[in-house]
């Protein structure tokens, strides 16, 4: 028989394989962008549809007719600021904590009962973040609002004047982005718990007279070194892992009472807020939170599709 060749299984980019520890991950915003404003905000997913769309893409085969493509519907509460956060040389070197609060973030987080500074008093700063809140009470999934920090876009003056714009004031999705324009997203995948190396590496069954079982390895190793290599695939964890989604086209963004087939969506329910239609797929179950980010790294194939909603296919 000939040798059986394959490439290897499972990519060490993803390395270790193991649950997240948080839903919202961590976002390094140092990139550079053309933002409006704040780069992220908080959504959750409601489910998919299909969508009738006039494609506007320029030399498509189907320019200036009416298409349908799968959406996925994403609520998108408003948010406000928590705190501010000033870096130098990349490190946290204070935090106001902003004085008008939602009752439910007091109950989960430690308020400071001293008096906090204001933001005249700070100085030798070289960036300036915020901590986000989602008004999450607003829609139909909980009472607990999530957190994340968000870069913001501009140079210094244009940070602190941003902030001292909207500090205690909710900010909605259509503040920081538009119809048309690409985005990043970040979250969690649908976990599926403990998984044989067949469904999580991927490697080929074994023969089906093979002693021991066919879904596993042929071998896990030599007899020396005397040890099992990390390298090897093996049962375990699959599932809940961070994962980013480039360059996703925002099809509308709008609010809950404008289109009535938003309404009872499967596992979610009714749409309280406002709403973004993303096009195509995006990871994780029903009612998971995530991160949407200005995009990171814009295509061309990507920024030049044009389409015009038309409605939600029934």
């Amino acid at each position: 028989m000939p040798t059986r060749k394959s490439p290897r299984k499972g990519s060490l980019q993803f390395w270790p394989r193991k649950r997240a520890d948080k839903f919202l991950p961590r976002v390094n915003w140092n990139y550079t962008d053309s933002s409006k404003n704040l780069r992220g905000f908080i959504g959750y997913k409601a489910g998919m549809a299909s969508a009738i769309v006039k494609d506007s893409t320029p030399d498509s085969m189907t320019k200036n007719k009416k298409i349908a493509v799968p959406i996925t519907i994403i609520e998108c509460p408003p948010i406000k600021i928590l705190s501010i956060r000033f870096y130098k040389n990349g490190k946290v070197l204070t935090e106001i904590i902003s004085e008008n609060l939602e009752k439910e973030l007091k109950r989960k987080l430690k308020i400071p009962k001293k008096k906090p500074k204001k933001i005249e008093e700070i100085k030798d700063y070289d960036d300036v973040r915020v901590i986000i809140y989602s008004l999450v009470k607003k829609t139909n999934l909980k009472k607990t609002p999530d957190l994340v920090e968000v870069g913001i876009a501009g140079n210094i003056e244009e940070k602190l004047k941003f902030v001292k714009e909207n500090l205690g004031k909710e900010i909605l999705i259509s503040d920081v982005f538009e119809n048309g324009q690409l985005i990043d997203l970040r979250g969690l995948t649908t976990g599926k718990g403990f998984q044989g190396p067949v469904k999580r590496f991927g490697i080929t069954l074994m023969q089906h007279k093979s002693e021991k079982g066919v879904r596993r390895v042929g071998s896990i190793g030599p007899w020396h070194p005397a040890r099992v290599t990390f390298r090897v695939p093996m049962a375990g964890q699959l599932g809940m892992f961070t994962r980013i989604g480039y360059n996703k086209k925002i099809i509308k963004i709008g609010k809950a009472e404008e289109i009535a087939e938003l309404k009872s969506i499967k596992n979610y329910g009714d749409l309280k807020t406002n709403y973004v239609l993303i096009y195509g797929s995006v990871q994780g179950p029903s009612k998971r939170q995530l991160i949407l980010t200005s995009p990171l790294r814009i295509t061309k194939k990507q920024a030049k599709k044009n389409y015009e909603f038309l409605e939600v296919a029934k």
